[in-house]
């Protein structure tokens, strides 16, 4: 018998796009969303995240076509985040089939939201969502699709999420979005220290062994992904992929706990 952590790709949409950024800027067409969820179907994810990383920043709410579609297509748990301002917009979320809310700009414009949604739907619902970036003086928090400086360090804005409610943390390197040489151990390290609620890594994953690392050294509850799962060789070949049961065993990312 073996633990077993919860490994999430992560899919990026904008303006109905597939897309996956580096380092929060460039950024290359995927294609459509929905068959790539009908891929990872094929491949057994056992959890899926989507990001519309252009709503908030646009002040458009989700847009819930899409969304409704992306859910009639997954046969797994599913978590969205992205323009969502208000408590009837979660409800509506979970009408259509999503099990998780994940909140970024809210943390900072509308705290109460979150507390809201930890009552509404509880606690194990709501992720608060975190994009953090190196600075002279150590990390810093962002935004608004990484665009806005909250003037806030990620530990600090991770206890402020848990005090308000959330039930999980995902943590956002911003320097290593993208790059696929592996976690900013140390960011995740100290998120995962500071608070007691379950804390999922994002941004740098490049293979399993990255995984594993995040989840040991990074004390991370759960390793998140988004290059790793879409491109394929050095040359970055567009190719919607996740390793196989069997590698995740062998690699030993089973018996981190």
């Amino acid at each position: 018998m073996y633990n077993r952590p919860r490994i999430i790709p992560v899919l990026l949409i904008d303006d109905r796009d597939l897309i996956k950024t580096k380092q929060f800027g460039e950024r290359t067409y995927l294609g459509d969303p929905v068959n790539a969820v009908k891929i990872f179907n094929i491949k057994g994810v056992d959890e899926l995240s989507i990001l519309d990383i252009g709503a908030t920043k646009n002040h458009k709410e989700p847009d819930f076509e899409l969304l409704a579609d992306i859910a009639s297509e997954a046969f797994m748990p599913l978590s969205y985040g992205g323009g969502i301002t208000n408590i009837d917009q979660i409800r509506k979320l979970l009408a259509i089939g999503y099990e998780k809310v994940v909140l970024n700009t809210a943390l900072i414009d509308n705290p109460d939201l979150i507390r809201q949604a930890a009552e509404l739907v509880g606690s194990q619902s709501v992720v608060a969502s975190i994009d953090a970036k190196k600075t002279s003086t150590g990390y810093e928090a962002f935004v608004e699709d990484g665009t806005r400086k909250t003037g806030m360090t990620p530990a600090n804005l991770a206890r402020k999420a848990l005090e308000l409610g959330a039930g999980e943390i995902i943590i956002n390197s911003m320097d290593n979005d993208g790059m696929m040489q592996g976690y900013d151990i140390d960011l995740v390290k100290e998120i995962a220290d500071t608070v007691d609620i379950p804390v999922t890594a994002i941004g740098g994953a490049g293979g399993i062994q990255d995984l594993k690392k995040v989840l040991i050294e990074g004390h991370a509850h759960a390793a998140a992904g988004g290059s790793m799962f879409v491109f394929y060789g050095r040359l970055r070949a567009v190719l919607i992929t996740a390793p196989r049961e069997e590698e995740l065993v062998g690699k030993g990312i089973y018996d981190k706990l």
